[in-house]
């Protein structure tokens, strides 16, 4: 089982890296994620009462939690064992896969911040920084907007790529769909604010759980790769052993110090998400 999913991983990710997202198929149809993310919006203001007490609607979330993983579960289950008994069933399981994965369209995202700054100036690098962020990007500098630009690709370089890569390989469709809810869950409810510091904590602390190996697991990925881009190995690995566990996330700060090692930079530091500062 494995080393069928691992062939449908390199097809999917093949598939990724030359089609990407195609607009032409999602300015038509709504993007699985996108439709889940409608999902978790209706369950959250049907379920998350802002009336009860922090423990009950602390129930609540983790109720609502499961019951996407569940229904999430089903449904990648019912797919995969239809899929594999059609012909060419891999090649379809592939190509939802690769749906699911964002190899591409990070590349092209910040690539498209480098090409901004280069050609529009610092207003335009603001501009397609903002669509790979959810900081505040109006008082970056460029040095700022570089810093962020990088530091998102770190960081969803393990949520959008190596994530559902390592998930799918080892429990295949209901593997990266369970992943899908979760990261999903967490970016739109896993915050302290106060309507969701209660509701969403069950998704924001499952989103550390599923993420910590494929974090870990990214963070070598780039050691390894520093070489190719004229960086040190050795610089990496120590700046990762060093500064991961400095950020504020278990996660994010293991491919994020590995980056800063890899390229020699300072990353990380203060940030502000509409009025909150971090």
């Amino acid at each position: 089982m494995l080393a069928d999913h691992v062939l449908v991983l390199v097809l999917a990710l093949a598939i990724d890296r030359l089609v990407g997202e195609p607009r032409w198929l999602w300015s038509r149809a709504p993007h699985p994620v996108a439709a889940l993310g409608r999902c978790i919006a209706a369950l959250e203001a049907r379920m998350n009462d802002p009336a009860l007490p922090f423990a009950a609607r602390r129930r609540r979330g983790v109720a609502a939690v499961l019951l996407l993983l569940a229904a999430g579960a089903g449904l990648g289950a019912a797919a995969e064992l239809a899929l594999h008994r059609v012909p060419f069933g891999s090649a379809v399981e592939a190509v939802l896969l690769a749906i699911l994965l964002a190899h591409k369209s990070l590349l092209e995202h910040i690539s498209a911040v480098a090409k901004g700054l280069e050609a529009g100036g610092l207003a335009e690098g603001r501009r397609a920084v903002a669509l790979v962020v959810g900081r505040d990007v109006s008082a970056l500098d460029e040095a700022g907007v570089s810093r962020a630009a990088i530091e998102s690709a770190a960081e969803n370089f393990s949520d959008g790529v190596v994530a559902p890569a390592l998930w799918f390989a080892l429990l295949g469709l209901p593997g990266v769909l369970l992943l899908k809810i979760v990261n999903t869950a967490d970016s739109m409810i896993g915050n302290r604010s106060p309507r969701h510091a209660a509701f969403g904590w069950a998704a924001a602390r499952l989103d550390d759980l599923i993420n910590f190996v494929p974090a870990r697991l990214a963070a070598g990925l780039i050691v390894l790769a520093a070489a190719a881009i004229g960086g040190d190995r050795r610089q990496a690995a120590a700046a990762t052993l060093r500064d991961a566990r400095l950020h504020k996330s278990p996660n994010a700060g293991w491919p994020e110090a590995a980056a800063a090692g890899a390229l020699g930079l300072a990353l990380g530091g203060p940030r502000r998400y509409g009025e909150l500062a971090v």
